[in-house]
C-alpha cells in the first residue's frame, strides 16, 4: 500500500495552479501584453466596440454564473460542521467529542471526522493519531483510524512543527483533496471542523458539498458571542440551516468546595440562540478533566465515559440528531 507524504501532495497542488503563471486578459477592454525580453507585462487601454455595460448589468451577469454545484461526498450521507466565529472557544474539542457521542448514543451509526483547518490542525493530537495515510489502488488517502472513527487532517502530511505556508488558492486545492480523494468507505455523519471565522474555506466547503447542519461552538463571553453570530448568519447567507449552539465553558466547579462560578459570564449563548431563534444544544463545562484527556489524545466521551462531562456531550450528540430528523420530515 502505497503512502501520501507532505512533498507528494504538495506537488500534486502545485500543479494544479501551474497556470497562474501565465498572462490572462483581466478586463474587458484592457489587453495584458508580454514582452518576452524585459520579462514585464504591460496594459494596454483601448475602446469597446459597443456601449459600456452598466454596473448592475454586470452584477446580473456575475449572478446569472450561479454558485458551484453541491457535489455530495461519496459514501457519507450527512454532513456537519462545527464552527465557530472566532478561535479558543473549544471548536475542535467539541467536534472531537460530539462525533464520539454520536457513536457512543447509537453504536450502529459510522462517523468520520475531517479537519478542515489547514493552517492549525488539532484532530492528529486530539485523536491521538500520526502517520501518513496510504493510499488505496484508486489513489485515494484512506483516513487513519482511533477509537473506531476515521479521521482526515492536513495534520497527518506534515511534521508536527512544520508551518503551512500556502496562499489562499493553496490552501483551497487541499480542501477540494481532502474532500473529494479520501476513501471514507460509508458513513452516516461526517463531522467537519472548520477553521474559526467566516473566509474561503468556510465558503468553499458550504458551497461545494451539501451541508445537513452547522454547530455553532461558542463561550458565554461578549466577545466570544459577537464572533459567533457573525459565523451564524454566514451559514444562512449561504442556506446551510443553523442547528444550534453549544455553550462551551459554561460554568466552573471548584472541585474542593463544590462552588460555581460562571468564568466567562452566565447564559449568553442562550441569548444569542433566542436572538437568532436557533436552539442551545447543550452546556459544556469548564472541567479540568476536559483539557486534560484532550491533551493526552483520550477525549472525555471515551476516557470517561460516565462522567457528567461526557453526559454533556451526549446530550449535544442526541440534540444533534434531534435536529437533524427534524430538518429532514
Amino acid at each position: 500500500m502505497a503512502h501520501c507524504s507532505y512533498s507528494k501532495f504538495s506537488h500534486l497542488l502545485k500543479l494544479t495552479t501551474a497556470n497562474l503563471n501565465k498572462p490572462t486578459v483581466l478586463w474587458t477592454g484592457r489587453d495584458v501584453q508580454h514582452a518576452p525580453q524585459s520579462g514585464k507585462y504591460f496594459i494596454r487601454f483601448h475602446k469597446t466596440s459597443g456601449p459600456e455595460r452598466s454596473l448592475p448589468e454586470r452584477q446580473k451577469q456575475h449572478m446569472a454564473r450561479g454558485l458551484p454545484k453541491q457535489k455530495p461526498i461519496a459514501g457519507v450521507k450527512q454532513v456537519i460542521v462545527v464552527a465557530s466565529g472566532k478561535g479558543g472557544v473549544g471548536k475542535s474539542t467539541t467536534a472531537v467529542n460530539l462525533a464520539l457521542g454520536l457513536t457512543a448514543n447509537d453504536p450502529s451509526k459510522t462517523v468520520g471526522i475531517l479537519d478542515a483547518d489547514v493552517y492549525g490542525p488539532s484532530i492528529p493530537k486530539l485523536m491521538s493519531l500520526k502517520g501518513n495515510p496510504e493510499l488505496t489502488d484508486n489513489n485515494l488517502m484512506r483516513p487513519l483510524m482511533n477509537f473506531g472513527i476515521p479521521c482526515m487532517s492536513m495534520g497527518f502530511l506534515v511534521e508536527d512543527i512544520a508551518p503551512i505556508v500556502w496562499r489562499g488558492l493553496m490552501v483551497m486545492s487541499a480542501i477540494e483533496k481532502l474532500l473529494r480523494q479520501v476513501d471514507w468507505g460509508l458513513l452516516d455523519y461526517l463531522v467537519i471542523d472548520m477553521p474559526p471565522g467566516t473566509g474561503d474555506v468556510q465558503l468553499s466547503i458550504t458551497q461545494n458539498v451539501p451541508i445537513a447542519g452547522a454547530v455553532i461552538v461558542s463561550t458565554p463571553q461578549d466577545i466570544a458571542l459577537l464572533d459567533a453570530r457573525r459565523g451564524a448568519e454566514m451559514f444562512r447567507k449561504v442556506n446551510v440551516p443553523v442547528l444550534g449552539i453549544v455553550q462551551n465553558m459554561s460554568v466552573f466547579q471548584c472541585p474542593k468546595c463544590n462552588h460555581q462560578t460562571h468564568i466567562f459570564g452566565a447564559d449568553g449563548a442562550r441569548t444569542l440562540a433566542d436572538t437568532l431563534g436557533v436552539q442551545v444544544l447543550g452546556d459544556i463545562p469548564l472541567h479540568l478533566s476536559i483539557r486534560e484527556m484532550s491533551d493526552r489524545g483520550q477525549p472525555v466521551v471515551v476516557s470517561s465515559p460516565d462522567s457528567p462531562e461526557a453526559e454533556a456531550y451526549r446530550k449535544v450528540a442526541t440534540a444533534v440528531v434531534q435536529r437533524l430528523e427534524e430538518l429532514s420530515g
